[in-house]
């Protein structure tokens, strides 16, 4: 759920909302720590048989949906809602698998740092995210992300080669560098 959160908010900053369909389990104040803008979100947390119809109607009025596990996606019913999104210029982000989606994106570890031998206060989550898909994304991809980083943010782990790698991991190194971008396909 974080790296589903961490995408969504990228995707919807500068946007006019966002929705999450069929996830009663996205607590309000995560998605908020997250970065989503809540007073500009809406929630479906159960919509029904009727959900083809009901995901339809939300991609037709945000720019970015997120989707949770809704029951199997026939191909035709992918095929619609891709054409659906694409009209509207909406993107897609869903928990589980779906049918059709150009890129997969996954967190295969997670790390907590900052506790050491039993005490301390923990700082941030290290994760590496695995992706692939079709198309230009066909090759899978690693990246070693803070999710979330010592300032709360998503943000890439610099290794130690790079300028300024040691910033990356101190708490007041963090609150002064800026949010780097995700970028987000869909």
């Amino acid at each position: 759920m974080p790296l589903l959160l961490a995408l969504a908010a990228e995707a919807s900053s500068g946007t006019v909302g966002w929705a999450a369909v069929g996830l009663p389990q996205m607590g309000a104040l995560a998605a908020q720590a997250a970065g989503l803008e809540l007073a500009s979100g809406m929630r479906i947390d159960d919509p029904g048989r009727q959900w083809v119809q009901v995901l339809a109607t939300v991609a037709e009025a945000v720019p970015v949906v997120l989707v949770g596990r809704l029951g199997p996606v026939p191909d035709r019913i992918a095929r619609r809602l891709a054409a659906v999104l694409r009209r509207g210029g909406s993107v897609l982000l869903a928990a589980d698998s779906w049918q059709g989606a150009e890129v997969r994106m996954s967190v295969v570890s997670a790390a907590w740092e900052g506790v050491g031998g039993g005490h301390g206060l923990l700082r941030g989550r290290r994760v590496r995210v695995a992706a692939a898909g079709r198309g230009a994304a066909a090759v899978p991809r690693h990246a070693e992300m803070w999710l979330p980083g010592p300032d709360g943010h998503v943000a890439p782990v610099r290794s130690a080669a790079e300028p300024g790698a040691r910033e990356a991991v101190t708490p007041e190194a963090a609150s002064r560098r800026e949010r780097p971008a995700l970028r987000v396909v869909g």
